[in-house]
């Protein structure tokens, strides 16, 4: 047995001599048993081990690990390990790995120690260690958080005794405050790993450092991961009884700006509409999200340029009426609060209100306005048409299918009506590869006819010179001739 740094006597000895018991506490036994004296070895459990060790030591746990232990060594473990988060307090974390062979009879499961010997099923509880002797030591310290993770089940090393013919282990209940994670679904045998460590605890190693991931996301992209590379043979389950949010590792905060992209992006991404994740990059390319919002795009748009029909989710919300979208879209590209007023006198409990009143509040907060208590902002009553400019932006009379006069060649000689039927000049958002948008209409993906380019046209209208500087699929001097057109009344 190798008993490797950071043992729990020490660890309460130095908690109970300061008195400090640290709020973040996070203590763990890991526990790797591959040279079995009786039964079949195991190549990598002591290597999968090893690598969980060192993976949470990285992320601040205080580990305590057991290599090929004996009985009493493992009964002993786990009993200090016990000890050592009842003196931590209510808000430590607690995990147990294990990594060895692990039976069941009459649906309670057992670790095997390296010195377990049997010959007869009824000895099998004066030999193993039962699983629910660690769950009993992480319910009697009463604290907040408890993790449990089992890379057992590799194989039946008492496949010559006749009682034992259930492979696997029983799925277990555990005390509220818990997250169970098994290497293969309950009943079924995980793999070993052709390589140095087990694909499920691979994956965990590599996954456990992301930043902000939230534990039961984590376990999602394991059993992704230990599926492919399994070819479907082994699927890794997990239960949990959580109370609170748990990562391995901490994100970066995110700032008033990536909660506000947040609340949009959750409200749209299942949705998987190439124009509203559009309309999300165009105002939040900046953002913590813009990365998995691109992800999808060019997965959507792909699909359909391969002409694929992707499933779309049970519940996936319904469409914004085309006027509620054109309106929204509208104040999306103007980006003030005049804009996103405009829409919600129109659609007060539409599907971007909230997203439309957080918005309002973002950008009052940001120029210094009081945005007068903590309720929701309430636009003010606003005319159907909005209010035409004082001053014309341009001397210049425009309608919908005249002739434009600009220095731009790409807009001199044609009219607003052709221009949006036209190829865009520049991709609708950043770092969208050029077979998505080049030779396409700009009225494909934004479904532009006379009535929705005035609608946007209007946002304009007396806006300031920030929000003309905005990228426009066809140019700023396009959003200029708009602004005139919208202010003569889109004729």
């Amino acid at each position: 047995m190798v008993l490797r740094t950071l043992v729990f006597p020490i660890v309460t000895l130095l908690l109970t001599m300061t008195g400090a018991l640290h709020a973040e506490s996070r203590i763990a036994l890991v526990v790797g048993n591959s040279e079995y004296q009786s039964v079949s070895s195991l190549d990598n459990a002591s290597n999968d081990a090893a690598l969980i060790a060192s993976t949470l030591s990285g992320l601040g746990f205080d580990v305590h690990d057991l290599i090929d232990a004996d009985r009493e060594e493992l009964t002993r473990g786990i009993a200090q390990f016990g000890r050592a988060l009842r003196q931590a307090g209510p808000e430590a974390t607690g995990l147990f790995y294990y990594a060895g062979h692990g039976v069941q009879s009459f649906g309670v499961n057992y670790l095997l120690p390296v010195s377990a010997e049997l010959s007869d099923a009824a000895d099998l509880s004066l030999v193993a260690v039962e699983v629910q002797s660690v769950l009993r030591q992480m319910f009697s310290a009463g604290n907040r958080t408890n993790i449990m993770i089992l890379d057992a089940c590799r194989n039946n090393p008492f496949s010559n005794i006749p009682e034992f013919n259930d492979n696997g282990l029983a799925e277990m209940k555990a005390p509220t405050g818990t997250f169970l994670a098994y290497a293969t679904a309950p009943g079924a045998v995980a793999m070993d790993g052709g390589g140095e460590n087990s694909p499920f605890t691979r994956a965990m190693a590599e996954l456990m450092p992301t930043p902000g991931l939230p534990i039961e996301q984590m376990f999602k992209q394991v059993r992704v991961e230990v599926l492919r590379e399994t070819g479907g043979l082994q699927t890794p389950w997990d239960s949990s009884s959580l109370v609170g949010d748990f990562s391995f590792a901490e994100g970066e905060k995110l700032t008033a700006r990536d909660l506000e992209a947040q609340q949009f992006w959750e409200s749209i991404k299942d949705s998987r509409d190439p124009v509203q994740i559009m309309l999300f990059l165009r105002g939040y390319g900046d953002t913590a999200f813009a990365g998995e919002a691109r992800g999808l795009l060019t997965t959507v748009m792909e699909e359909e340029l391969a002409g694929v029909t992707s499933a779309q989710p049970e519940a996936a919300p319904e469409e914004p009426p085309a006027d509620e979208q054109a309106l929204f879209e509208a104040a999306q590209a103007a980006g003030t609060i005049a804009a996103y007023e405009r829409y919600l006198a129109a659609f007060p409990n539409g599907t971007f209100a909230e997203f439309a009143t957080g918005e309002i509040a973002a950008l009052r907060d940001a120029s210094g306005q009081d945005p007068d208590g903590d309720g929701p902002v309430q636009p003010e009553p606003v005319s159907e048409a909005p209010a035409v400019a004082a001053v014309v932006p341009e001397n210049e009379t425009i309608t919908f299918t005249s002739a434009l006069i600009s220095d731009d060649p790409a807009l001199n000689g044609r009219s607003i009506a052709d221009l949006i039927e036209a190829t865009p000049l520049f991709p609708p958002i950043d770092d969208l590869p050029e077979e998505f948008w080049k030779g396409q209409s700009c009225g494909n993906c934004h479904n532009w006819t006379q009535e929705r380019i005035c609608t946007q046209a209007q946002t304009y209208v007396g806006a300031g010179e920030e929000a003309l500087q905005k990228k426009h699929p066809l140019g700023g001097a396009f959003k200029r001739k708009l602004q005139t057109w919208a202010a003569a009344g889109c004729e």
